[in-house]
Order: structure tokens, then C-alpha cells, then sequence
């Protein structure tokens, strides 16, 4: 089972602290994934290259509206130098002035033909339109040479096997997140169109309680998952559970 971490690469200073904490108090993480914020001056790859340092396993986010297909892809050089053979496709926050000159779909092409020995995931989004929509979209991005998804966070376990069931024998790195305010949860309801179960509390306990039962879930099918301690105290929110 591959357990995952996912990290603001906010500074040097403290993803260097964060990975420490993470690799000496939860030792069951094997994995590193760091998204590619414009607004942070660390490139994803840039993050991984030092998270390698700690986790044999981290995965950049790599964002295809950033990329052009007449200009070189500007993490090739890191991904091989750091021997970071994993990474995670996503379109990427989408400028409406400027209209994203790649998919996704073209960049996990253009990454299986430049480097052939990479393990590309792409975005999985249970919220993005309907069941079949969302299904068409992730067997094309198969059909582009993806191996495997990162899903948008659940909140639901009931959702993850409806999911499960359709995505049987693919690599899923399942995503669970904490929304621990009224405000957040407007946020992802809104923002993210996600869907929360009537039980839903925007609490510490109430998201620790499902954290365990997403992992569970995810330990019964030999499966992998991620967690996104955004705005929680990552060692407060994790401890006892990993």
C-alpha cells in the first residue's frame, strides 16, 4: 500500500521541516507528491528534487496549461537528474484571457514519447461533470499513455466505490482531505462542486473518523492513498492514523 503526503512547497525552510516531521513520526508514508502553484516561487519539481532527499518516492503535479508544444519542457532536466520517475498531470488553473495552449491529454502524450520510462498519473475529478462523462475523459487519458490517477478528495466512501468499481486494475492514488470550517466546505461545495454525506461536520474529528475509514477502505483493495492537510496541523490531524 502506497501512502502518500502532499505538500505546499510554500519554502525551502519549511518543506524541509514538513518532510522531516513526516519521514521520523509517520513512518508508514512512502510518498512525496508536491502540486505546481504559480503563486510559490518553487516549481513542483523543484520541491521533489528536494523531498528525494527524505522519500524515495515523490511526484511533481506537472500543469499542462504551462506548456507549449514548440518549447522544451523545463522539468525534463530535473526529473532525470533527481531520478524522480513519477509524475502527476494536470491541466492546471485555467487563465480566461489566455486560453491553455495544452491538455492534459497532450502533455501525457508528449511525456510518454520524450520519457518513455515514466509512471504518469493523471487527475481523476468525481465532481467535474456526470458519472459517464468523467469516464469517457479518464480512459482517454489511458488511451494517451497515462498509467494511472490522483483523484480530487472524497468525502464520501460510498462515492470511492462506485469509482473503485469502475476504475477496477488501474493504479489509484485515492484523495482525502480535511474541510474543517463552514467557509471551506462552502469553498469545495461551490468552487469544486464536491458532494458531502448528511452526517458531514466541518471538524477536526469528524475528518480524522473518515481519514480512517478511506484508509481502510483503500488497505481492503490493495490501493493507494493521498491526504491534503491543507490549513490543519499536519502532525494534530494525522497522529494515530498513520
Amino acid at each position: 500500500m502506497n501512502i502518500s503526503i502532499e505538500l505546499i512547497p510554500r519554502n525551502i525552510e519549511q518543506l524541509s521541516a514538513e518532510l522531516t516531521t513526516i519521514r521520523e513520526k509517520f513512518r508508514t508514508v512512502n510518498t512525496i507528491n508536491i502540486p505546481d502553484l504559480t503563486r510559490m516561487k518553487i516549481r513542483s519539481w523543484e520541491g521533489c528534487a528536494l523531498a528525494r532527499d527524505h522519500f524515495a518516492t515523490t511526484i511533481p503535479h506537472l500543469r499542462a496549461c504551462d506548456t507549449h508544444p514548440d518549447k522544451p519542457l523545463p522539468m525534463v532536466k530535473t526529473l532525470i537528474e533527481r531520478d524522480i520517475s513519477e509524475v502527476l498531470v494536470v491541466t492546471g488553473d485555467l487563465d480566461k484571457d489566455n486560453p491553455p495552449v495544452a491538455r492534459s491529454i497532450d502533455l501525457i502524450q508528449r511525456l510518454r514519447a520524450e520519457l518513455p520510462h515514466l509512471k504518469i498519473y493523471a487527475a481523476l475529478d468525481p465532481y467535474r461533470e456526470n458519472l459517464q462523462t468523467e469516464q469517457d475523459y479518464f480512459e482517454a487519458k489511458l488511451a494517451a499513455g497515462a498509467d494511472g490517477f490522483f483523484t480530487q478528495p472524497f468525502f464520501d466512501v460510498r462515492l470511492m466505490g462506485i469509482y473503485a468499481d469502475m476504475l477496477e486494475g488501474i493504479d489509484v492514488f485515492w484523495g482525502v482531505s480535511p474541510v474543517v470550517t463552514k467557509n471551506s466546505a462552502r469553498y469545495w461545495r461551490t468552487r469544486n462542486r464536491a458532494v458531502f454525506p448528511r452526517e458531514f461536520e466541518p471538524t477536526l474529528e469528524w475528518n480524522r473518523q473518515f481519514a480512517c475509514r478511506a484508509l481502510d477502505f483503500v488497505r481492503e483493495r490493495d490501493g493507494s492513498i493521498y491526504f491534503m492537510p491543507i490549513r490543519v496541523d499536519l502532525e494534530q490531524y494525522l497522529a494515530g492514523m498513520l
